[in-house]
């Protein structure tokens, strides 16, 4: 549902710019979609995700400086940031011991430690690499750049986050323990 709503929320900030061509404008519109959601996810459960926290702080702060300055280059950093935030706090988790994909989804999912450990690895370095990826489109942070960039957001970035996703997917489920039918 969270996947769902986060697309939602690129979605609605696409059709905004590819209206509009005003960065500003849909970035007001992804930083509403933002406050609704965590507010919606606040009201039905009364707690946020540490992630959902740290998602939700960085698109007001990128988003509102975006809106604030009227330059686009922070809501385009902003992806990377969010990125790089992830694979960060993926690694910190590892190295401490802890395995936080575990945390996250381990009451519902049973697999072996090893997968855990490689699943954690194999995120953290999407995140890094997507987040460079971000910045390689990004640059050199013009208005110029900003369509391409909106682009490839939507029709590149979400589409390898979708595959990468669904690989994932499949080498848990190689991984799943086996039910016996009776």
């Amino acid at each position: 549902m969270k996947a769902l709503s986060d697309f939602l929320a690129l979605f609605l900030f696409f059709i905004t710019y590819s209206l509009t061509k005003d960065m500003v404008a849909a970035t007001a519109v992804a930083v509403v979609i933002g406050l609704a959601q965590a507010a919606y996810t606040w009201w039905k459960t009364k707690t946020l995700s540490a992630m959902q926290w740290v998602s939700l702080i960085v698109v007001v702060v990128f988003g509102g400086a975006t809106i604030l300055l009227k330059d686009s280059v922070y809501i385009m950093l902003k992806t990377t940031v969010i990125c790089w935030i992830s694979a960060v706090a993926v690694l910190v988790c590892q190295f401490m011991g802890k395995n936080g994909l575990k945390m996250l989804m381990g009451s519902e999912l049973s697999l072996p430690e090893n997968v855990w450990t490689r699943l954690s690895y194999a995120w953290a370095g999407f995140f890094f690499v997507m987040g460079v990826v971000n910045l390689a489109i990004a640059y050199p942070f013009t208005p110029e750049r900003e369509a391409f960039w909106v682009d490839f957001k939507f029709y590149v970035y979400l589409p390898i986050t979708l595959v990468f996703s669904i690989a994932q997917g499949v080498y848990i489920m190689r991984h799943l323990p086996k039910t016996q039918d009776k």
